[in-house]
């Protein structure tokens, strides 16, 4: 069975301000969706709504997963229901490894499945941690290090992605990831997102630069702007975008360019 995140009709209000004005998406595992638009327009809104996060507000509309309304649940209990965000801007923890930071959330996750679960063996753990770091192409010597403290902006997004890679959700929002890399770590990002891809994963990138398209390849491209998803296609959307800026589409909005 493949699930799926169904965003309908979502509204959302950040300080009394409406952000998003009905956004209708669909994301189901094994699928890559891209999301662009100009800076402002609500990509990162989605991001923290689908989340959970106080600050954003749901005035109208739903999002279903797995049978579930996720307006209605907490953000903890969203991620052990198989949902994760990589973050922007990851913030710092210090005191606290990467490695315990993992071990805990898994065994958060486990304990709400079941309730008498001890938790992971430390040898199960340390052996998924390897295969993971392997498969990333990460030192092992990087879990040890304090989550996110002193971490270059590089090494803040590997970090997201090792979380991704231990947590295995199967749906994952990737929020400007791309955000203040060069280009050798977007393309370590990128090449991690795309080791773990496949049928069980279903994956959002959030992006303002179509130049992360060039590593990880979307099935799907949307547009989104003044709150609203405007435009959808496939991959050849993000390359006109690209040659074209948003302009054509602002036109085309107000009706100054032909459909088609």
């Amino acid at each position: 069975m493949t699930n799926a995140l169904e965003i309908r009709n979502l509204h959302v209000a950040v300080e009394g301000k409406e952000i998003l004005k009905g956004v209708n998406l669909t994301i189901k595992q094994g699928e890559i969706h891209a999301l662009m638009g100009p800076n402002g327009t609500g990509k990162s809104t989605l991001a923290y709504a689908l989340m959970g996060h106080p600050g954003y507000e749901v005035t109208e509309g739903e999002v279903f997963f797995k049978g579930q309304n996720l307006v209605e649940l907490a953000p903890d209990e969203r991620s052990r229901l198989g949902i994760f965000l990589a973050f922007q801007y990851p913030v710092a923890i210090p005191g606290v490894s990467l490695a315990n930071f993992l071990r805990t959330a898994i065994n958060a996750r486990r304990k709400a499945e079941n309730p008498e679960d001890k938790g992971i063996p430390i040898p199960e753990f340390r052996k998924l941690l390897k295969e993971k770091m392997d498969l990333l192409e990460m030192p092992h010597q990087f879990a040890g290090r304090y989550l996110n403290d002193g971490f270059s902006g590089g090494e803040k997004k590997r970090a997201e992605i090792l979380q991704l890679a231990a947590l295995e959700p199967e749906i994952a929002i990737l929020d400007e990831t791309d955000s203040g890399l060069d280009i050798d770590a977007l393309r370590i990002v990128a090449e991690g997102v795309n080791a773990l891809a496949g049928p069980k994963l279903g994956v959002l990138v959030i992006t303002h630069y179509q130049r992360i398209l060039r590593y990880i390849k979307p099935r799907f491209v949307h547009i989104m702007m003044d709150g609203r998803i405007v435009e959808s296609g496939g991959p050849e959307l993000a390359e006109h975008l690209e040659e074209q800026g948003y302009d054509w589409l602002r036109e085309k909005q107000n009706g100054l360019v032909p459909e088609g």
